[in-house]
């Protein structure tokens, strides 16, 4: 690597020092910066030439150089000669100006060390491009080196050589003497220039018709460079000492000759013995036929034979060559074209540029470059003529690279893009830019697209024109993905809408929205949902076409899968506007079955998503009640279930033991088959079902509870005995006659303390979930004891003979009967209290609204889930099992306990009360009525 560097560095010192040493103290160095050594050229290729720029403006130039060093070798007088006829080919070439000569951009200039001169940017001479690299630094550059001259390069560059001969000899009367490759430049555009004058000879009687041209006899003594090359020249200038306009043609036919044979010329010249040389040459040119000449195009071959006849009046004038089939080709006549366009008017430029994109393709890409493209760019200036020439300069970047795009093409398009005079021109500039946007998308850099390609866009969708709104608009879509989101949200649309909205035409309307509805895509969802929709609302007119691009908006919108539109919009905004204008009277049936057809989807949509949001919602709802309730039941469930046992026991102990039958578990288990048997059992059904059989099974496992003895308490003094009150009350409301032998009905429930019983049992019941009762509602004035037993809705209270028995039992006096604390007592610690008239209004509070009397019989026919539906779970809930659902219930009936094998509900297990409530015939006959 740092050898590398270390031969980088030599070389460019090198480089360094060959163009100081060369125009070192030349005054051109005051006014020019010299650069890179790129060429050699003129008589036997001594000059130099190095590209340049001038210190004032920057124009880039060509610097020729003549270094005397190359002449060390020779005498004074013989140097001097040399100096002598390079200064004279310099200063005839700064005096003559036409478009086929070098244009000279500074005169000669001397110096002690060199000679120098500026001209017009140069590439190289055509014999460097031939092959010919003498005088060329040693690493002879690759353009260069890979230069290939195509077909139309080398018709119209020996066309412009021959209208170069045709100017000197009609309108100068100048013979050039010395036509070589090495005279030959090629500029920088590719145009192939004369130079080389050192040998020129002027006419001797100007204003005659028959000019006359002195010719100096060939002294074989002097240097080279103070001759002219032997090899392009015509016999007669050796042999018969004599010249005219016919030699520069014999000259351009060798020259053609060598451009087609790869430099070589026809002829080698020995120049020690130049007489016999061209003696020869003489002879050959006599018997010159076409086998010599294969190299040479078919088409020219006859053009050329005649240029190296050896008779000067056979052979063609300059001007006839111009006018040759050879050169009509059509490459070669535009590129001829472009070289006189600034002779041509508007008119013709118009009509020539209309026909050049059919032309364009046909010619190489670096003739296009170097040639036809800066002669388009130059016509910028022209404001009349950049709608005509602006679609060739983009046809042109379409086949250039980004990098040659913004080196050469860019640049030159920056005031275009800003040129809105004149009117017509401008629309015209707007809509040709258009149409090739994603050109400029795709090669202008973003920063350049954010400061001139968009502008444009805006400044055309804010067009008066009707016609360029609407191309602007369906324009737009086909490079939408090329624009940053930022410029598209915070101005394109924005611009759209207002073009949608303030627009008298209904055709930019329309369009507006196809154009909206074809870059939704483009776009981010909250932007269309809070932007785009909305402002749909605003569009004032109902014409079919526009209520279909409104249509076709929503439909994009709703059925895009990165877009869709939420529930809430469906049914708060887009419905409510889109039923409306379902029924314009402007729509026909098509038009009406579209918007019905995305309407009911939407519905069908808004349906769906709401009615699964309720059924989750719903789901979520009554999993916590189920874990609510069974958390409660849990808490409760060892202090209920201590009293339980005494309490059912008293109550089965009064109703007869022909009520303890097992088929309440035969149901339930039948039921649970039945279940287990549904098809159509969710997969959340078997899931609590499992865990219903989890749970009994682990009931199962339990060991019995054994029922707890209370021992007598003694009785505590009442301040208030409310029993006489109780049971007038209930008397009054029951019509119940209840009596014991030798005791008063107030004595009898104070003997044993009254318990009322509001017990709650889950039992097997149909598909209604009526809830039961055992038969004494709590509006009937009857105040319970605190007997409370609520079965959670996740277990059922009885499930047969595996089941263990009440899963929540809560027992406790209620707080305003502090009298009944105790469940077993003496009876004479109770305090007898004379019967009196039932005070109604001391009851009201404890025992709330009063209902109309009924009979027990009219009780147990009423429906019973009148107030316990607030404690069953709804149907369908996941708390009550399969078992619990469909069979009828029979309150406290065979069929409503199951108790028959049940451990936990056997009376025998449970201690009896001291004393038992007994009950009249009557009274026996109402509860069979109640509970059989």
């Amino acid at each position: 690597m740092e050898s590398m560097l270390n031969k980088l560095k030599s070389t460019v010192t090198k480089v360094t020092a060959d163009v100081t040493s060369a125009v070192m103290g030349n005054p051109v160095t005051r006014e020019f910066d010299v650069g890179r050594h790129i060429a050699s050229g003129g008589n036997g290729l001594a000059w130099k030439i190095f590209n340049g720029t001038k210190k004032s403006t920057k124009q880039e130039v060509a610097v020729f150089v003549f270094d005397k060093k190359l002449i060390d070798k020779y005498q004074k007088f013989e140097k001097d000669q040399i100096i002598d006829s390079l200064k004279r080919g310099v200063q005839q070439l700064t005096r003559l100006r036409h478009p086929r000569l070098l244009t000279v951009q500074h005169p000669l200039e001397e110096s002690r060390d060199c000679l120098a001169f500026c001209t017009e940017p140069v590439f190289a001479s055509l014999a460097n491009v031939l092959g010919n690299w003498e005088n060329l630094p040693s690493s002879i550059s690759p353009d260069i080196k890979d230069y290939k001259l195509y077909d139309v390069e080398t018709k119209y560059g020996l066309l412009q050589v021959s209208e170069g001969l045709s100017f000197l000899h009609s309108s100068v009367k100048m013979v050039h003497g010395n036509v070589t490759p090495e005279n030959i430049i090629l500029n920088k555009s590719g145009a192939w220039k004369i130079m080389g004058f050192d040998f020129c000879v002027s006419s001797s009687n100007p204003s005659e018709q028959e000019p006359k041209f002195p010719c100096k006899e060939w002294d074989p003594n002097l240097p080279s460079l103070c001759l002219p090359n032997p090899e392009y020249l015509a016999p007669e200038y050796i042999l018969s000492v004599s010249c005219e306009t016919a030699s520069d043609m014999y000259s351009l036919g060798t020259v053609m000759y060598a451009v087609f044979n790869k430099g070589k010329p026809i002829f080698e010249v020995n120049k020690q013995d130049i007489y016999k040389s061209f003696s020869r040459q003489l002879d050959q040119l006599s018997r010159l036929g076409s086998s010599s000449l294969t190299s040479i195009p078919e088409e020219v071959r006859d053009h050329v034979k005649l240029l190296l006849n050896v008779t000067p009046t056979v052979r063609p004038d300059a001007d006839q060559m111009t006018k040759i089939p050879f050169f009509d080709d059509v490459g070669a006549v535009t590129l001829q074209y472009f070289d006189t366009l600034f002779q041509r008017d508007n008119l013709q430029k118009s009509q020539f540029f209309k026909g050049l994109p059919k032309v364009l393709p046909k010619l190489p890409k670096r003739v296009i470059v170097q040639r036809i493209l800066p002669a388009l760019t130059s016509e910028f200036v022209n404001p009349d003529m950049v709608p005509f020439v602006l679609p060739n300069v983009l046809l042109i970047a379409e086949e250039c690279t980004k990098e040659e795009y913004v080196k050469l093409i860019l640049p030159e398009l920056g005031p275009v893009f800003k040129q809105q005079e004149p009117i017509q021109a401008s629309n015209m500039i707007l809509l040709i830019f258009l149409q090739k946007m994603d050109l400029l998308l795709t090669k202008t850099p973003p920063d350049e697209i954010k400061n001139s390609v968009l502008p444009m866009v805006y400044r055309a969708l804010e067009a008066p024109s009707i016609q360029i709104q609407e191309l602007c608009l369906n324009i737009i879509p086909t490079f939408a993905n090329l624009i940053d989101y930022p410029s598209m949200k915070n101005a394109l649309i924005p611009r759209i809408k207002n073009a949608c909205l303030q627009t008298s035409s209904l055709a930019v309307r329309v369009n507006s929205l196809v154009c909206l509805g074809k870059i939704l895509e483009y776009l981010d969802k909250w932007f269309v949902l809070d932007d785009i929709l909305p402002f749909l609302q605003q569009i004032p007119s109902k014409e079919p076409a526009v209520l279909m691009g409104i249509l076709g908006i929503y439909k994009c919108t709703f059925t895009h899968k990165k877009l869709g539109i939420t529930k809430e919009q469906l049914a708060g905004k887009v419905l409510p506007h889109l039923i409306p204008l379902s029924i314009e009277n402007n729509l026909n049936l098509n038009q009406f079955s579209s918007f019905i057809a995305v309407i009911k989807e939407m519905l069908s949509r808004l349906e769906s998503e709401h009615r699964t949001k309720l059924e989750q919602l719903h789901m979520m709802q009554e999993q916590q009640r189920s874990l609510d309730i069974g958390n409660q039941m849990n808490a409760s469930e060892e202090t209920s279930i201590t009293h339980a046992g005494s309490q059912i026991d008293k109550v089965f102990n009064n109703i007869g033991a022909d009520l303890l039958t097992g088929g309440e578990s035969e149901n339930k288990e039948d039921g649970l088959q039945n279940k287990q048997k549904r098809a159509s059992l969710t997969l959340e059904e078997k899931q609590k079902l499992a865990k219903e059989q989890e749970q009994a099974q682990k009931l199962k496992s339990q060991q019995p509870l054994k029922p707890q003895v209370h021992t007598p308490m003694a009785p505590i003094k009442q301040t208030k005995d409310l029993t006489d009150t109780l049971m007038d009350n209930m008397t009054s409301l029951t019509s119940l006659s209840v009596s014991t032998p030798k005791l008063s009905a107030s004595s009898t429930f104070t003997s044993v303390p009254s318990t009322g019983l509001n017990m709650m049992f889950s039992t097997p019941i149909d598909n209604t979930k009526r809830n039961l009762t055992n038969g004494l509602k709590a509006n009937m004035g009857f105040q319970t004891s605190g007997v409370s037993m609520p079965v959670s809705p996740n277990q059922n209270f009885f499930s047969g003979t595996s089941t263990a028995g009440v899963s929540t039992l809560t027992l406790g006096a209620p707080p305003t009967l502090s009298n009944y604390s105790s469940l077993s007592g003496p009876p004479a610690a109770v305090k007898q209290v004379q019967q009196r008239p039932a005070d109604m209004s001391a009851l009201n509070n404890l025992f709330g609204p009063q209902k109309p009397k009924v009979s027990m019989n009219q009780l147990s026919q009423q429906k019973p889930n009148q107030w316990l539906n607030q404690f069953v779970p709804p149907q369908g809930s996941p708390g009550l099992g399969s078992a619990a659902m469909g069979t009828q219930v029979n309150v406290m009936g065979q069929a409503a306990f199951g108790m028959q094998g049940n451990p936990f509900f056997n009376p025998q297990n449970f201690a009896q009360p001291p004393t038992t409530m007994t009950s009249s015939s009557s009274a026996s006959n109402d509860l069979k009525d109640l509970f059989g």
